[in-house]
């Protein structure tokens, strides 16, 4: 592990489209994810809590950040970089699990909030 940081209230920990070199686990506190959307407003992705993981998206694929991260509360946060996650995997593979059930779940939620849009814009076009 990299080492912990301390977050203030409204600290941002990173903003949409920086580099990704590291991924981060709450250790105490809520961290909320948004975006900005073509429209100009922000869009609440996720509000995360203690022992979950975010900012591992970019760090696996080198992209850049797809949403901003900011404290709700203070909160305190482990850093872990690339290559610590790389060293942890090669010495037990099992170490990307917790990773692959946050992306897992990101993914469920972001489905299904994507088919409650579908359905509200589908009634919309019916009226």
């Amino acid at each position: 592990m990299t080492g912990s940081q301390y977050m203030k209230k409204g600290q941002v920990v990173f903003r949409e489209g920086s580099p990704s070199d590291f991924a981060f686990i709450i250790e105490d506190g809520h961290i909320e994810v948004s975006r900005k959307r073509v429209d100009g407003n922000v869009e609440v992705l996720d509000i995360l809590g203690k022992n979950e993981i975010f900012g591992e998206i970019g760090m696996i694929d080198g992209g850049p950040r797809s949403a901003t991260a900011t404290a709700m509360e203070n909160s305190k946060v482990t850093m872990i970089s690339r290559h610590d996650l790389n060293t942890m995997a090669e010495k037990d593979p099992k170490a990307w699990f917790p990773i692959m059930k946050a992306m897992s779940a990101r993914l469920r939620r972001s489905t299904k909030r994507e088919k409650k849009l579908i359905r509200h814009g589908s009634q919309r076009a019916i009226r």
